[in-house]
C-alpha cells in the first residue's frame, strides 16, 4: 500500500491539505454538453492555478495527456453510462486498470449509483476495481450519489451520510458525495469516514454565488476539497471562476499582511 498512499499524498497541497479536482469527463454521459468543448484552454490555463487534477475519459485522456502539466495528477474514469440509457442511473466499467496505468494515471475512479436495481453490479465492481488497484498502488476515488427508483431525494442527509460510509467501508481512498446542505450531519458523516471526502461539484444551482455558498459550506463541515466539473467549464469566465474555487479550498495566495 505505499504506493497507494503515496499517490494519494499527490493528490491534496502540501499547504492546505485540501485536494482540488477538475472533472472533464461528463461527455462520455452527456454528450456535447456546453462549455465541455473548450476544455483545452480550460486545462493550458489551470496549469497556473492550485488544481491537483483532472478526472479524464480514457480517449480524452489518450489525446490530452501530452497537454497537461507534469504537476497536476490524471485520475482516469473507469466507469460510464449515458444519459440516454434505461436505466439512466447504470454505469459500466469501461477502461481497466491496466490501460489507465498505460494512460499514465496517478488514480483513478469508479461510479456507483445506490439505490437502485442495479446497486449490486456497481457495487460488485467497486470490490473488484478497489482490490486490482490497491494491488498496482494505485489510490481509488469512489463517486457515489443515491439515484434510482428507490431514491426520493438524492440530497437527504441520511442518504449521503450512508454513501460516504459506504465509500469508507468498502476501500476507497477518497470518497466524492454532493453536500447535503445539512452541517451538523455532514460533518458527523465525514468525522467517522476512514478516508478523505470530496465534495461533488454537481449542478442545479441557482447562481455562481449560491454555488460557492455550497462549497464554502461543505468544506467548512469538513470536507478535504472538491471534484468540479460542469460548475466550472460551464461559467462565463472558466478560468477566473477556477481561480476563485482555488482560493475557497485552499485558502487566499497572498492574504494581507498587518
Amino acid at each position: 500500500m505505499i504506493g497507494t498512499m503515496r499517490r494519494l499524498g499527490r493528490l491534496f497541497d502540501p499547504k492546505s491539505a485540501k485536494s482540488l479536482i477538475l472533472a472533464l469527463d461528463h461527455g462520455a454521459s452527456e454528450g456535447m454538453i456546453p462549455g465541455l468543448t473548450e476544455f483545452p484552454a480550460l486545462l493550458a490555463g489551470s496549469a497556473q492555478l492550485p488544481v491537483q487534477g483532472v478526472v479524464l475519459n480514457k480517449g480524452l485522456a489518450r489525446a490530452s495527456v501530452p497537454a497537461i502539466d507534469l504537476n497536476k495528477r490524471i485520475v482516469i474514469q473507469l466507469s460510464a453510462g449515458t444519459r440516454h440509457g434505461v436505466p439512466t442511473y447504470n454505469q459500466s466499467l469501461v477502461c481497466s486498470l491496466s490501460e489507465a496505468l498505460r494512460l499514465g494515471a496517478d488514480a483513478v475512479s469508479v461510479h456507483v449509483n445506490i439505490g437502485n436495481d442495479l446497486e449490486d453490479r456497481m457495487l460488485s465492481d467497486f470490490g473488484l476495481v478497489t482490490d486490482e488497484a490497491h494491488g498496482l498502488g494505485i489510490p481509488v476515488m469512489a463517486v457515489i450519489y443515491a439515484r434510482g427508483g428507490q431514491i426520493v431525494n438524492e440530497l437527504d442527509p441520511a442518504l449521503i451520510g450512508h454513501c460516504i460510509r459506504l465509500g469508507g467501508e468498502l476501500g476507497a481512498d477518497m470518497v466524492c458525495v454532493p453536500y447535503s446542505g445539512d452541517a451538523e450531519r455532514f460533518a458527523l458523516a465525514v468525522a467517522a469516514c476512514p478516508v478523505p471526502v470530496l465534495l461533488a461539484g454537481g449542478a442545479g444551482q441557482s447562481s455562481w454565488e449560491a454555488f460557492k455558498r455550497t462549497v464554502a459550506d461543505g468544506l467548512a463541515a469538513g470536507a478535504a476539497g472538491a471534484v468540479i466539473g460542469r460548475g466550472i467549464f460551464q461559467h462565463k469566465d472558466p478560468l477566473g471562476a477556477l481561480a476563485e474555487v482555488c482560493t475557497l479550498v485552499h485558502g487566499d495566495p497572498n492574504p494581507e499582511t498587518t
